[in-house]
């Protein structure tokens, strides 16, 4: 890239971290301190609100950058991502919003321990929301490398390094200072300028093609390389049965993952009622569906004007695709439009990148300090402030997505949020549903439920070819790779439902009816919600 471009891009990134900072400072000036500010903004949020900032949170690197690049890579092979991340949110508003905003005050966690032991149950849901939201995090700091790379030339492996460090840095800076008030508002900002940008991309590649869908696809496919087979099924995940069991896994995992992630579950609690989150809901399906509409058009898009070899060439997981394509329908390299093009969508990439980065941190912080501190504290001693507790906790997870950013620089960014929801899929999803809907669910289901689908989905993942055992894995040298499939959630989600099922029936544990009876009327009627 050019210096004008480097010059730009950096300058309106500037801008927005000058502008998010100033809404961090502000709000942190005017806070109150308490948990409630801290973790939920004090429940002060409008529906249309929570839904631009559930609409940032969610659309993420992963959406921006990864999804376009695959479609534009593997052609209809990846339309599985944008299918499995909008159908994941009629899983949420039909089962989750609602009764995880009349059950809950800040985590997931306050869910299941309404009607179960509380230690054993924080301990293993914290535990399982720290290692999710650590996965997410890392996808958006490779995302955050791939972007400067291309901004620099990818000459520069130490800057693309310290852009990773750098964004985890602005990540706690957020967290600590602002809470969840500055991180909605930063995520509903972010919100408005993607949406915004994506609209002037999708409508640019359409006036490149006359309006004519049609020509773009065969002009993509004609591209590919692979002819009509980029636009059916099999270009990535029909070569084998292997390949085939892979996609399965992946549908999984990103359909019921959504209702399992820790930061999308703490945004329910922002608004001040029930029905508050199931509006809220609605506004980020419209926002979202949107959103994926337009995803489509650029990755076939990239594909019909760039050329898959192009976007490969750049970033061989195809992170860079979007930004190519700007600068590309902005006049080409050298063009002032294509300089302020490809400068825009590459700070508006930043801007996704950070807040989303800031509401993971927030909802892992909030896991450790109000979950594990609470329960794993010495009875005696001299309590911290949760608050302060979720600060230091905000610290320490940002140095470990930081340090596994840096191992993961060269894999595709939807991938690995595919891993993160595998994993929410199997720990958080089984126990969350369970204690919604089943009345003998007892303590030790709880607790296998989370055991039961988070042990098998990591330890699959660390033998899975991700890790180790091929040329694009995290250890190419090191060979632990025994099980064949890349997403472990067609093995793992099943195994968390079947743990809970099991732990259940063979406890000793006399079911609460009490307790259960008043966490259902609590559910359904929003009585006694905080």
């Amino acid at each position: 890239m050019t210096g004008e471009h480097q010059a730009l891009a950096l300058l309106l990134f500037s801008a927005f971290v000058a502008v998010t900072l100033g809404i961090t400072t502000w709000v942190s000036s005017n806070r109150r301190g308490s948990a409630e500010e801290f973790y939920a903004g004090g429940r002060l949020f409008s529906p249309m609100e929570n839904g631009f900032a559930i609409a940032g949170d969610y659309m993420s690197a992963a959406s921006f950058l990864g999804v376009t690049g695959l479609i534009a890579l593997f052609g209809y092979d990846g339309l599985l991502y944008v299918v499995g991340f909008l159908v994941a949110w009629l899983v949420v508003l039909f089962l989750v919003a609602e009764l995880v905003r009349n059950c809950g005050r800040f985590t997931m966690a306050d869910v299941v321990a309404a009607r179960m032991r509380e230690r054993p149950v924080r301990i293993a849901a914290g535990t399982s929301s720290v290692t999710v939201s650590v996965l997410y995090l890392v996808a958006q700091m490779v995302g955050a490398g791939s972007l400067v790379a291309l901004l620099l030339g990818g000459t520069s492996e130490a800057a693309r390094d310290w852009t990773v460090i750098g964004v985890g840095a602005l990540m706690v800076v957020y967290v600590s200072l602002g809470g969840m008030r500055a991180t909605t508002w930063i995520q509903i900002v972010k919100a408005f300028l993607l949406l915004s940008g994506t609209v002037v991309l999708t409508a640019l590649v359409l006036v490149r093609f006359h309006g004519d869908l049609d020509r773009l696809l065969l002009t993509a496919a004609e591209r590919s390389g692979h002819g009509e087979a980029f636009l059916a099924p099999g270009l990535k995940y029909g070569g084998d049965w292997t390949a085939r069991f892979d996609f399965i896994s992946l549908g999984l995992a990103l359909v019921l993952g959504t209702a399992g992630l820790p930061h999308i579950l703490s945004r329910f609690y922002t608004v001040p009622t029930a029905r508050a989150a199931r509006r809220s809901v609605v506004w980020a399906v419209g926002l979202i569906g949107g959103f994926y509409l337009m995803t489509i058009v650029l990755g076939f898009g990239a594909a019909a004007i760039l050329g898959p070899e192009a976007v490969r060439g750049s970033n061989a997981a195809g992170n860079t695709a979007v930004p190519l394509l700007a600068l590309d329908l902005g006049g080409g390299a050298g063009s002032t439009g294509g300089t302020v093009l490809f400068a825009i969508v590459a700070a508006v990439a930043f801007a996704t990148i950070l807040a989303v980065v800031a509401g993971i941190t927030l909802a892992s912080s909030a896991s450790v300090a109000h979950d594990l501190y609470a329960s794993l504290r010495r009875r005696g001693g001299k309590p911290r402030s949760e608050v302060a507790v979720a600060r230091v906790a905000a610290v320490g997870v940002g140095v470990v997505a930081i340090a596994l950013g840096l191992l993961a620089r060269d894999l595709n960014v939807a991938f690995l949020v595919g891993l993160a929801f595998a994993v929410a899929a199997s720990a958080n999803l089984p126990v969350l549903l369970y204690s919604l809907f089943w009345r003998n669910f007892t303590t030790r289901g709880a607790v296998w439920a989370v055991y039961g689908g988070l042990v098998p989905a990591v330890v699959l993942v660390v033998l899975s070819p991700v890790v180790s055992g091929s040329p694009e894995s995290l250890f190419p040298g090191v060979d632990l790779q025994y099980f064949p499939l890349q997403n472990p959630g067609i093995v793992s989600i099943p195994l968390g439902f079947l743990a809970g099922w099991l732990g259940t029936v063979t406890s000793a544990e006399v079911p609460d009816e009490a307790r259960h009876a008043e966490t259902e009327v609590r559910s359904l009627t929003g009585a006694g919600a905080a």
